[in-house]
């Protein structure tokens, strides 16, 4: 055998492995998941595993030692491949559920159950009930959708509010009427209309999409002036809601907790607002609401509405689907919460102190608040715990384990605005320094009252803000944006 002939199989042996291995460290610095030093010694080890194999195929005629060389190779890329593997699936995960920057607000068309028209077009020549003033623009491009796709001009009959619309059809005063879906479940809360929902027929349904605004979080300034970008203050709106449609679409959010988060000391501040808390929207031109209601106006009334009550600059949010929820808690395994009381909800009971609990069991315990004295401010902290114990549990070893399934789980349950790039940051800051982080959780108290909200038609619960643990919150959240150890105790 010439020597060109003996050494050429191990050229290209080593071509390709060195091929494959670049290709893999490409792959591994486009994610922008791993810290530099990792990336070094990943690539050191690829480096020096291309040499030995180099070194033992170089020559055919020295069969056992090309071999090896050829075995090792196999065994090397099929690592690699399993990791090319699970780095797809993670890109892949946190790119579906990241960066969403536009919501919807879904606006039915209704008619009678008894009503013939069974489509938009039997129903053109009908009377369509909508409401002067509230979610008016949506209201309006749905107008306009409907006149495009029937090539005339719908007639519509306004009405000052959600009651006055609702009779009208229900007497029969306009045969149809355009509405925002997620006002159904208030008109249903109100005495007297609890069926109304049940008696209406939907027969078209028209998206009216708008984008979702977000301000970029502050770096901490380090005291040589200095910033480092891994190093930064954000604050996240966490909204839980039970959609009638897709996650995207506009509804009550049952759920508002503020996240305040320093990166470089390691802490997170969980603020919790009661659903019926009385404040101002951000659009209703002062009048007060209940909290819960702004999310039938979108995320953004949400964000500035809680911006305008703690005087924060809300940066980004997250929206959890709780039901979606439990395929998280289930995917990691199960968490443990901290319950204050001991309670039973349903076919659950939980002990006063630690509770190992799988996601039905979370929920349950997230969603309950006739067992407590303190009702829904209770249920706002039992959801905080909730939230702690899963961040606690996904912080940990135990992670890898489930990696797979809680990538699936991932999926469908939440969505959120925050970009790839931050999130990347996050977690290469999270491997190279690892360890726990502080969480501190803290709930606004209020005092129950009958008043008028600004999105329902009559009197209602709600709770009147107790402006003392408003400013409370405000502290705790300032301490944190300066790197001040917080702590209730």
């Amino acid at each position: 055998m010439s020597r060109k002939m003996d050494r050429l199989p191990g050229k290209i042996i080593s071509a390709v492995f060195f091929v494959i291995s670049f290709a893999f460290a490409a792959l591994l610095i486009y994610t922008k998941l791993v810290p530099a030093k990792y990336l070094t010694i990943i690539c050191g080890i690829l480096v020096l595993m291309v040499l030995v194999v180099y070194l033992l195929v170089r020559k055919l005629r020295h069969i056992i030692p090309f071999i090896i060389g050829i075995l090792l190779m196999l065994v090397t890329v099929a690592v690699m491949a399993l990791g090319s593997l699970y780095i797809y699936r993670t890109v892949n995960t946190i790119d579906n559920i990241t960066g969403v920057n536009t919501e919807v607000a879904q606006i039915g068309v209704y008619v009678l159950n008894e009503d013939a028209a069974d489509s938009i077009n039997v129903a053109v020549d009908y009377s369509f009930g909508i409401l002067s003033d509230l979610d008016r623009e949506s209201t309006d491009n749905t107008v306009n959708q409907l006149d495009s796709e029937l090539g005339t001009t719908i007639q519509t009959v306004e009405y000052a509010s959600l009651t006055d619309l609702a009779d009208a059809i229900m007497r029969r005063k306009v045969e149809a009427i355009i509405l925002n879906q997620a006002y159904l479940d208030v008109i249903d809360e109100m005495d007297g209309y609890s069926k109304f929902s049940s008696m209406l027929r939907e027969i078209t349904t028209k998206h009216v999409e708008t984008v979702i605004e977000r301000t970029e979080p502050q770096l901490v300034v380090n005291p040589d002036g200095n910033t480092n970008t891994d190093e930064m203050v954000l604050t996240l709106f966490i909204s839980g809601i039970d959609t009638r449609g897709a996650m995207t679409a506009k509804s009550r959010s049952d759920v508002n907790i503020i996240a305040t988060i320093n990166t470089k000391t390691r802490q997170v501040l969980l603020v919790s607002t009661p659903r019926d808390y009385f404040v101002p929207l951000s659009i209703s031109n002062g009048a007060p609401d209940k909290l819960t209601h702004a999310g039938i106006y979108g995320i953004n009334v949400c964000m500035d509405t809680l911006g305008l009550l703690y005087e924060e600059d809300i940066n980004y949010y997250f929206r959890l689907n709780f039901a979606g929820f439990i395929n998280i808690i289930d995917a990691l395994g199960g968490v443990t919460v901290n319950s204050d009381y001991d309670f039973t909800t349903g076919a659950y009971h939980f002990n006063q102190g630690e509770n190992y609990m799988n996601g039905e069991q979370a929920l349950a315990f997230a969603r309950e608040r006739y067992a407590f004295s303190e009702g829904d401010r209770q249920r706002g902290r039992n959801q905080m715990a909730v939230i702690e114990a899963v961040i606690n549990k996904a912080l940990s070893p135990e992670l890898l384990k489930n990696y797979t399934s809680v990538l699936s789980g991932m999926e469908g349950s939440f969505e959120t605005n925050v970009p790839y790039d931050l999130i990347a940051s996050l977690v290469r800051k999270q491997l190279n320094e690892g360890g726990s982080w502080n969480i501190v959780s803290y709930s606004v108290n209020g005092t129950g009252d009958t008043q008028k909200p600004y999105s329902m038609s009559q009197n209602a619960y709600v709770m009147i803000p107790d402006y003392s643990t408003v400013d409370k919150a405000k502290d705790l959240m300032s301490k944190v944006r300066n790197g001040e150890e917080i702590s209730l105790q």
